[in-house]
């Protein structure tokens, strides 16, 4: 068995650590030159208003132009998932931005229209391949909601804004990656059949 280095092992993490980086694809916070449909919900529209001005202010601040964001507002959050739908189905768009509120009352109704608003949207932008940003918030109480809107947690508006940004050059990244040559895998399923011969 082989000593073991620290030195060497630095050396070898840093060159991983490097390997690692030269194959990462990431987005870029960069909004410019994508175009974005912003989906809010009327309900808990105090809360929503917040959300989405802070939304639309993220984009804007990463370089979107306001030519290129666009707003939908539904009832309730339980038709954001199929007006975000609509929007990605018209290719338009680069992203979708889903806004609203959903407070837990005295009955089972939140955990029912929790679970659909998730389930649509993740499935919207699965079936689509257009990224849409959560922002919908889904709190306990009021001041859970109005914390998350812009007071002592920040505003989740916003980050669905940079997310929104951030998956549709990511989305531009891979979708510019060379494809597999073909010729490669030919020739290495060629190889394999002689050796099974």
């Amino acid at each position: 068995m082989k000593a073991f280095s620290p030195l060497r092992h630095r050396d070898t993490e840093k060159a991983t650590e490097e390997k690692i980086r030269s194959k990462t694809l990431a987005g870029k916070l960069d909004a410019s030159g994508f175009r974005f449909g912003i989906v809010v919900s009327r309900f808990n529209e105090f809360i929503t208003d917040r959300l989405l001005r802070s939304a639309y202010d993220g984009l804007l601040r990463s370089g979107a132009q306001e030519k290129d964001i666009h707003i939908a507002r539904v009832p309730g959050s339980f038709e954001i998932p199929s007006a975000a739908r609509t929007l990605a189905e018209t290719g338009k768009y680069d992203a979708i931005i889903c806004l609203g509120c959903l407070l837990r009352g005295d009955t089972a109704h939140y955990d029912v229209i929790v679970n659909e608003v998730t389930r649509g949207i993740g499935q919207s932008a699965q079936e689509t391949g257009v990224p849409h940003a959560f922002g919908v918030l889904t709190c306990e109480t009021l001041e859970q909601a109005i914390d998350r809107a812009g007071l002592k947690m920040g505003n989740k508006g916003f980050e669905a804004a940079l997310a929104a940004a951030e998956m549709a050059n990511l989305k531009r990244a891979i979708s510019r990656q060379p494809p597999k040559s073909k010729t490669k895998s030919k020739t290495r399923t060629a190889s394999s059949k002689k050796r099974k011969s």
